[in-house]
């Protein structure tokens, strides 16, 4: 039997995060459905977890209490980079500029909030799919 995927979920709003598990939880894709959520509301528990816990996927809310998600990028561990994985900044910001900014700090994908569970599931699972 393989592993679940691990989805680190880095959203400091907890509807936000109650909001993301129920999406996952209930994706139609099975690999989603059944992956193991470990939640972390700041950029220091992330990277916390991401020092002890190898993830396949990231969901990294931009704005945090303790700065921008995407300062987590610069600051991967090395067992991390060399096992990349899928990340997905999630944004109340929709200006072009804001997201080139996401794409440039390393981001695979973009998804906006309100979250829309069908944009969510399918640039997970599309990403997914090609590593």
């Amino acid at each position: 039997m393989t592993q679940p995927l691990r989805l680190l979920v880095v959203e400091d709003n907890e509807l936000n995060r109650a909001l993301v598990r129920a999406i996952i939880t209930r994706a139609g894709d099975r690999v989603l459905r059944d992956a193991q959520i470990i939640e972390a509301h700041t950029l220091a528990q992330a990277q916390a977890v991401l020092t002890d816990t190898p993830v396949d996927a990231i969901l990294l809310d931009v704005h945090l209490p303790d700065g921008s998600g995407l300062a987590l990028l610069d600051q991967l561990p090395e067992t991390v980079r060399a096992r990349r994985p899928v990340i997905v900044a999630v944004t109340g910001g929709v200006m072009p500029e804001q997201r080139a900014a996401a794409l440039a700090a390393g981001c695979d994908a973009i998804v906006t909030k309100p979250y829309v569970a069908a944009d969510l599931t399918r640039t997970l699972s599309s990403h997914l799919a090609t590593r």
